[in-house]
C-alpha cells in the first residue's frame, strides 16, 4: 500500500449503505450526492456537487417530521416541553448519534485529508450528513419513506432524552447545578471558528470555577456553547 493511502478508510459504497439499512433509494445518484462531503469533490473531478444543499433541506424535513411525531406521540405534552424535546432531537449532539448508530461514517464521501483527520467520528460531519440523507431520502421517496426510517431512532431517543432531562436547557442547568454547589456562573469562551463563512463551525469551552468542564462545537456561537453545557453536566461531576 502507498504510504500516503495509509489511515485512509475506504468508503463503503452507497448501494451497499442503503441496502444495509432497507433505505427504500431508486436514485443513487441522489444518495451519492447526499454522502458526498465537499473535500471530496476537490480530490474526485467526477463528482459534480456536495451534500450542503441536501444538508439544508434534510434539516427542514427533520424539523417538520419531529414536530409532527412528537405532536401524536405525546398527546398530553405541552408546546412548551414539545419544543424544547424537538430541539433535544434535532441538536447536532443527538443528530450526530443516530449518524453512529446506522453507522454512517462509513458511508460518508471524504477527501483524504477529511478522513485521516477524523472526519468519519467528526460529531458536525456525522450530523450534516444525516441531515443530508434525509434530504435525500425525501426527494427520491417522500415522507413516508423518512419517516419510516426516523421514527424507530426517535422512539428510544426520546425516552432516554426525558429520563435524563436533557430537553431541558443544558446552560441554565449547567447554571443552577454549579450555583447550587457554591461556584459562580460558568463562564463560556470561543476556542475557534473554522470553514466558509456560511457554515462556519465554532469551538466552545465552559469552565467552572476557573477549569475547563467541557467542549462542544456547533454551526453557532450558541449551539456550540449549548454543546459544552451538555458534555459538562454528562462528564462532570456535578449533579
Amino acid at each position: 500500500m502507498d504510504s500516503m493511502d495509509q489511515g485512509v478508510v475506504e468508503s463503503e459504497s452507497p448501494g451497499n449503505f442503503a441496502s444495509r439499512l432497507g433505505l427504500p433509494f431508486s436514485n443513487h445518484f441522489l444518495l451519492s450526492r447526499a454522502l458526498t462531503h465537499r473535500s471530496y469533490l476537490n480530490e474526485h473531478s467526477e463528482a459534480l456537487e456536495d451534500n450542503e444543499r441536501m444538508e439544508f433541506l434534510g434539516d427542514a424535513v427533520l424539523d417538520f417530521l419531529v414536530g409532527a411525531w412528537l405532536y401524536n406521540r405525546f398527546p398530553e405534552m405541552r408546546e412548551g416541553e414539545l419544543t424544547r424535546l424537538r430541539s433535544a432531537l434535532v441538536r447536532t449532539e443527538q443528530l450526530a448519534e443516530f449518524a453512529s448508530q446506522i453507522d454512517l461514517g462509513q458511508a460518508m464521501r471524504l477527501g483524504r485529508g477529511e478522513s485521516q483527520t477524523g472526519g468519519r467520528s467528526s460529531m458536525v460531519l456525522l450530523c450534516a450528513t444525516f441531515e443530508a440523507l434525509v434530504g435525500a431520502l425525501y426527494l427520491d421517496a417522500g415522507l413516508g419513506a423518512v419517516t419510516c426510517f426516523i421514527e424507530p431512532l426517535l422512539d428510544t431517543a426520546a425516552e432516554q432524552i426525558v429520563e435524563d432531562r436533557r430537553d431541558q436547557d443544558p446552560k441554565s442547568r449547567l447554571q443552577e447545578v454549579v450555583q447550587a454547589q457554591g461556584y459562580g456562573p460558568p463562564q463560556y469562551r470561543t476556542v475557534s471558528a473554522t470553514g466558509p463563512e456560511h457554515q462556519k463551525i465554532f469551538e466552545v469551552e465552559v469552565l467552572v470555577d476557573g477549569k475547563v468542564t467541557g467542549r462542544g462545537m456547533g454551526h453557532s456561537k450558541q449551539a456550540a456553547a449549548k454543546a459544552a453545557a451538555q458534555e459538562a453536566l454528562k462528564w462532570v461531576d456535578l449533579e
